[in-house]
């Protein structure tokens, strides 16, 4: 489990499979995050190279988000894959960013935190750009989504940068 101060992550279960899917297809959330079946979830769930949390808060449980990382343990690297907040605009999306900082870069020793985000998650991009985060670069039309060929901005935070910085 990771902590921060007002929320935790907690290892979903397959009963947090519906409310998972359920943040993936909200209009707020719809267009900037992969929606994926209840096979997959179960899957990630597995899959020893994967985490998906929920994100709780301490004060009453409720869920208020999730996030899936995949570890690539042979070059150090963790990968936030996707990542919603459903209680919007209350700073639980720099708690949680700042807290799997401090996991995967105290805790696992990784060297490299990184993601992709669409140009258009301007939410997205101005919280990875306010927790410090490094536009590495634009992987152009990269995806095939319902919307077209999207590009993916790439952020990342490097180990050093990190104790630097917190």
């Amino acid at each position: 489990m990771i902590e921060t101060k007002r929320l935790y992550l907690d290892d979903a279960k397959e009963s947090d499979i519906d409310t998972i899917m359920e943040m993936e297809k909200h209009k707020d959330n719809s267009d900037f995050v992969w929606k994926g079946t209840y096979e997959e979830h179960k899957e990630e769930i597995k899959d020893n190279d994967f985490s998906l949390f929920v994100i709780k808060q301490k004060e009453d449980n409720e869920t208020v988000g999730f996030c899936l990382i995949h570890l690539d343990n042979k070059s150090r690297r963790f990968e936030l894959r996707r990542f919603v907040i459903s209680k919007k605009r209350m700073g639980y999306g720099s708690e949680v960013i700042t807290g799997l900082f401090k996991f995967a870069f105290e805790n696992l020793k990784m060297n490299k935190f990184w993601l992709d985000v669409y140009p258009d998650n301007s939410a997205g991009i101005k919280l990875y750009e306010k927790v410090g985060m490094y536009r590495d670069g634009v992987l152009r039309q990269n995806y095939k989504s319902e919307r077209g060929y999207l590009d993916q901005v790439v952020y990342s935070m490097l180990k050093d940068e990190y104790f630097q910085k917190y």
